[in-house]
């Protein structure tokens, strides 16, 4: 006889879900300290944004709109969309799990690349289905690579473009190429996180896409240009029946009234989001040249961060630079739940915080891990 249930038990499958883990919030050292790990604007939310946030706070005591009207309008306008083909979400994480949830069953299989954003991963094995990695090529999806993994079982492909944490970008003939060898039924998921970033003539975020065909969607988020992190709001641009069924098991308030309000200002304040290109094209390069300048492998990053390589021999290592940039006040992100354990991420800051990086790498690129004497 076996013995009775003592506590709730998950349904198969969840236990094997490794939680993701965020960037680093502090460091050890440094007379200032610089967060570089999350890929924040260096220049925050915009004044309009702050001040829309601050008014949404006298109606606290009300519930949101429950279809973010509003917010999508603005979207619509900003971009010129069908605002019924918009849906907007807590941050595109959500979005995205609630695409899985809709499309992916126990058993299906969801693609995404080797060093795909991992809440792509976590999404297919809550939904209970087999995420299946495709390898890159120069740390970039490769298009021939994809479609070789798509089985009678694929119900959906992810690709963050530009991806994270690579910095990488499939041109839109690629995008393309890669949407017409998937079957029709086959959801092509356009994570465009850092789109705004992006100053490459051959680049689309895969708007003109969703207005044509039935099975692609495009996601955006406003935790990255538009600097409204805290708030988590996300939106996705798709097909008028892939909105109806996201909309029909979404949570009813899943955007708060101050980030509706937030979201509208920051949208509509295309200076700061001018300002911002601007800056990040500077000392994306900048940053980028000086790494290598310092002996150091950079990938070439079309977004706000830049994927640095080192070697595995003592002293020289992704975890020794990490913790050598740490006790200078500088926090980045390792990679290695990325399968990248021989990399570290960073983001593009501030002039000041960009300047400091670029002489850590050069000491650290010089000395290794016995540059800490002294720090």
């Amino acid at each position: 006889m076996t013995s009775p249930i003592s506590r709730p038990v998950p349904r198969t499958g969840i236990l094997d879900i490794e939680a993701y883990v965020p960037g680093k919030s502090k460091a050890k050292g440094g007379a200032k300290t610089f967060k570089l790990s999350s890929n924040e604007t260096p220049h925050g939310p915009a004044a309009s944004a702050i001040e829309a946030y601050k008014s949404a706070g006298m109606t606290l005591d009300l519930y949101p709109d429950g279809a973010s009207r509003a917010l999508r309008e603005a979207i619509a306008t900003r971009y010129g969309l069908d605002v019924n083909r918009i849906v907007c979400g807590c941050g595109s994480d959500d979005l995205l799990h609630l695409l899985a949830t809709a499309y992916i069953g126990p058993g299906d299989e969801g693609i995404m690349t080797k060093h795909g954003f991992q809440i792509y991963y976590i999404a297919i094995q809550t939904s209970g289905g087999v995420p299946v990695i495709s390898e890159e090529k120069n740390f970039t999806a490769d298009v021939d690579d994809i479609l070789l993994r798509v089985t009678p079982r694929t119900k959906a492909v992810f690709i963050a473009n530009p991806n994270n944490p690579t910095g990488t970008y499939l041109p839109f003939e690629e995008i393309k190429r890669l949407h017409a060898g998937l079957p029709s039924h086959v959801l092509l998921v356009l994570d465009a996180a850092y789109a705004e970033y992006v100053v490459k003539n051959d680049y689309t975020s895969g708007l003109e896409m969703v207005s044509t065909y039935d099975n692609v969607v495009m996601t955006r988020t406003f935790s990255k240009i538009y600097g409204l992190a805290s708030l988590r709001i996300g939106w996705m641009y798709a097909p008028e029946e892939i909105c109806d069924i996201v909309n029909r098991i979404r949570g009813p308030f899943n955007v708060s009234g101050p980030g509706i309000a937030a979201g509208i200002a920051a949208i509509n304040d295309t200076k700061h989001v001018e300002m911002s290109v601007a800056h990040n094209d500077k000392w994306l390069n900048w940053l980028s040249e000086e790494v290598r300048a310092a002996g150091l492998e950079v990938t070439p990053s079309v977004a706000n961060f830049i994927l640095v390589h080192f070697s595995r021999k003592p002293g020289f290592t992704a975890a020794e630079a990490e913790e050598f940039l740490a006790q200078r006040g500088l926090i980045v992100r390792g990679v290695g739940s990325y399968h990248l354990p021989d990399a570290i991420r960073i983001t593009i800051g501030t002039e000041e915080a960009t300047r400091l990086v670029a002489a850590a790498l050069r000491e650290f690129a010089a000395h290794g891990a016995k540059g800490n004497v002294g720090a």
